[in-house]
C-alpha cells in the first residue's frame, strides 16, 4: 500500500485527518489559523506502525494539505521527523522562514 491508496477524511468537527488501514483508525489531529494548518498529534495503532504504515499515512496527509496550497507546521514529533527525512519534496509546504 502507498500514499495514492489510502483515502485520507478531513473530520473538520473533531479536527482531525483519517484514515482507516485493516479496519484500525489512524488520525492526525490538526488546528488551523489563517493560511497554516499545525500538525499536533499522530495516532496510530501499534500494529499498523509495526508494519510501516506511519510514514504512508503521513505521507497521504501532507499530499492531502498540498493541494489546499496551505502551509503545514509540523509540531507534531511524528510529522516534524517524515518532514525532515523528506525535506526536498515538501520544504514548499513549510512556512517561509521555518526550517525543521
Amino acid at each position: 500500500m502507498n500514499a495514492e491508496e489510502i483515502i485520507i477524511t478531513d473530520n473538520e468537527f473533531l479536527r482531525q485527518f483519517e484514515t482507516t488501514i485493516n479496519q484500525q483508525l489512524a488520525t492526525i489531529e490538526y488546528a488551523q489559523q489563517e493560511r497554516k494548518i499545525f500538525l499536533t498529534k499522530v495516532f496510530m495503532p501499534e500494529a499498523l506502525k509495526e508494519e510501516g504504515y506511519m510514514d504512508i499515512f503521513i505521507e497521504a496527509v501532507l499530499e492531502e494539505i498540498k493541494e489546499r496550497n496551505t502551509r503545514v507546521m509540523p509540531t507534531s514529533p511524528d510529522v516534524a521527523k517524515f518532514m525532515r527525512k523528506n525535506r526536498r519534496k515538501y520544504k514548499d509546504l513549510l512556512p517561509v522562514g521555518i526550517n525543521i
